[in-house]
């Protein structure tokens, strides 16, 4: 079972072969040849509802597109070992390439969850078949990725699982629902966390599986949220059958899974599977929020200049934690569980600068026309601005996490912690009983 640190390191041959520099060169020769010059801007909002649903649906299809082209040209997997159709390089030459992408066009919507954290995942904890069948068409962009996790009424308790996996011969019959699936309506394939045994405690009873988001007793709803948007779906699965072959990991064990899980999802852009332009986050606050400021006509106001000067110093400093804790987590100076740290702080962070923003807009948050510029959706991102604290993990299962598992405090007291599972109490909220 080849691990994420596979991933990591890369085929050191192929990396000694092909510095980084000459490697660095030929990506910026290739993407100015081949990539549209894009405005930042446009990757930026709170689940915004500027497209139609045909028009998103063929902004997937590029994407796709767009994946299969950086596949074509070596630039797909530069970290993923050459025998599951990668590069085998290193994360500097990742690096590298995200470096030479700033400014330009890329596959925004195959990198969360599919490249990070369900290919990660399927990297680590994958049998050799898993990975052969599925990561060649994943860098191909073939197929998008979703995470089945979190569950209605089970709130930031991921191992509360009530979806179930129950044995049936060679297969399994899964039952049940998961909510807050971002983009699963033109999705492909997921992960799925399920209960396999209620008979032990809530951890020790969980199976992680992968599925094809398109098969009989498997139904996607999408979920209106108060701007429009309808990027979020809810899934039910009536007797959704999973050959044993698709199970990820051992029987029982899906926790072991499911942290290592949480982990990818915490260090999404610092993954040296992503390829995300490294200077997104640094052009937003010193140039957007400039640009709101002038917008609005608040260029030489005081207060306005120190909230432009908050936005940039937030990102700043939010772009430095990430590096630091990459830099330790990698050299093995801290425990890798220190991934919630940026985790909190970037959470906490994009309620702040999309707060900072709807200030800066004034009047103009509350009510817009299409000619107001950037002031635009100030005031829905505004309202929308706690998904930054619940998308990719909350920030109170993060600062748990901080607690107990990088300063070692005491574990925050629980009811149902060493009893079966099955005799833990639950609201009418939490659905049926399973099992």
């Amino acid at each position: 079972m080849n691990s994420t640190r596979d991933a990591e390191d890369g085929d050191g041959e192929d990396g000694d072969r092909q510095d980084t520099a000459g490697f660095a060169a030929r990506a910026r020769t290739w993407i100015e040849a081949n990539l549209r010059r894009v405005d930042p801007s446009v990757y930026e909002g709170a689940f915004r509802t500027d497209l139609t649903e045909e028009e998103e649906l063929a902004e997937v299809a590029q994407e796709r597109q767009l994946q299969k082209r950086l596949h074509d040209a070596g630039f797909a997997g530069i970290c993923v070992p050459r025998c599951y159709g990668g590069q085998g390089l290193t994360p500097a030459h990742q690096r590298a390439f995200n470096e030479a992408l700033n400014g330009h066009e890329f596959p925004a919507r195959i990198q969360s969850p599919t490249m990070a954290p369900c290919l990660a995942v399927l990297l680590e904890f994958g049998t050799e078949e898993q990975k052969r069948t599925h990561v060649p068409p994943i860098l191909r962009g073939e197929e998008l990725w979703m995470q089945l996790l979190s569950e209605p009424g089970g709130g930031s308790d991921v191992a509360g699982v009530l979806t179930s996996a129950a044995r049936d011969g060679d297969q399994w019959v899964l039952n049940g629902s998961k909510i807050w699936t971002t983009g699963a309506w033109w999705s492909d394939w997921a992960l799925c966390l399920a209960r396999t045994n209620w008979d032990v405690p809530k951890h020790r009873g969980l199976t992680v599986f992968i599925l094809p988001l398109r098969q009989p007793g498997l139904e996607i709803h999408r979920i209106e949220m108060l701007n429009g948007s309808k990027e979020f779906c809810q899934e039910f699965l009536t007797d959704v059958v999973v050959p044993d072959s698709d199970r990820i990991g051992d029987i029982d064990e899906g926790w072991t899974v499911g942290v290592r899980w949480m982990f990818h999802e915490r260090m999404l852009y610092e993954s040296p599977l992503v390829t995300f332009p490294a200077g997104l986050s640094r052009s937003f606050a010193s140039s957007s929020y400039t640009n709101l400021a002038r917008a609005a006509g608040r260029q030489e106001d005081p207060s306005a200049q120190e909230l432009v000067g908050e936005a940039r110093m937030l990102d700043v400093v939010n772009e430095r934690l990430h590096e630091r804790m990459s830099r330790g987590i990698a050299a093995g100076l801290v425990n890798d569980q220190a991934a919630a740290i940026p985790r909190l702080f970037k959470g906490v962070a994009a309620v702040r600068l999309r707060t900072i923003a709807f200030e800066l807009a004034g009047m103009t948050g509350g009510a817009w026309t299409p000619d107001d510029g950037p002031l635009c959706d100030c005031g829905v991102d505004f309202l929308m601005r706690q998904t930054g604290s619940i998308g990719g993990g909350t920030t109170e299962m993060a600062r748990n996490v901080i607690s107990e598992r990088v300063l070692g405090m005491p574990r925050e007291r629980s009811a149902d912690r060493d009893i079966p599972f099955r005799q833990v109490r639950r609201g009418p909220s939490a659905g049926r009983r399973h099992g």
